[in-house]
């Protein structure tokens, strides 16, 4: 907390030759209420895998490290491009893609959701997360001088039967959400629907199943 103080002195002329001061101080409380920064160490490598993903024919690179001493313990993932000159250009970098392994606390109730792992195929940056029934894909591409959010897929069971795919297709904007019984190979719903989202999702703003689309 700092606390500035100004003191305003008026001279009252009087026989005595006496400073009579007249006092106005102002408290600016600046540090009220303020949280400290978090510091992260993300030491533990869990993952790296390697592809081009800028069509220049170098090989890239994805990296995922995790800080195992956070309450929460949560990840980092960074994609760096491969200079001609052999050096690592670390070109973005988010802790919001993967949740964390504890979002709640490591006392707190577990979401059944857990980072898979990740994977480049022709160009394209997938990141897989498993559910407790289930699981689910983030597809990136590299356009237009960052990483776009191309798709998104999930599968997960309600544990009585029932198993609901989604497909999205950022690209097209095609969202297919099927329903079935896989006991019986029954098809409850085959819903078909167009949403464009324009401009697309960046990588480094993409929250896991914060809404209701990917």
């Amino acid at each position: 907390m700092r606390v500035t103080i100004f003191l305003f002195f008026v001279t009252h002329a009087g026989a005595m030759k006496k400073l009579i001061t007249i006092f106005w101080i102002v408290f600016y409380l600046d540090g009220f209420g303020q949280t400290d920064s978090v510091a992260f160490n993300f030491s533990r490598l869990v993952m790296e895998v390697e592809g081009d993903l800028n069509k220049d024919s170098l090989s890239d690179k994805v990296v995922v490290t995790q800080d195992t001493l956070h309450e929460n313990a949560p990840y980092q993932l960074q994609v760096f491009f491969k200079e001609p000159g052999g050096q690592w250009e670390l070109i973005v970098s988010s802790l919001k893609l993967i949740e964390a392994q504890y979002p709640n606390g490591r006392d707190a109730y577990i979401t059944g959701d857990g980072f898979s792992h990740v994977a480049i195929t022709n160009g394209v940056l997938s990141v897989y997360v498993e559910l407790l029934r289930g699981h689910y894909e983030h597809k990136f591409r590299y356009q237009h001088g960052c990483f776009d959010l191309i798709g998104f897929s999930m599968s997960f069971s309600d544990g009585r039967g029932v198993v609901t795919t989604t497909d999205f297709n950022l690209l097209t904007g095609v969202r297919i959400e099927r329903s079935e019984r896989y006991d019986i190979t029954k098809i409850l719903s085959n819903k078909k629907r167009k949403i464009l989202i324009r401009p697309l999702p960046k990588l480094q703003d993409v929250v896991p199943i914060e809404n209701d689309l990917y």
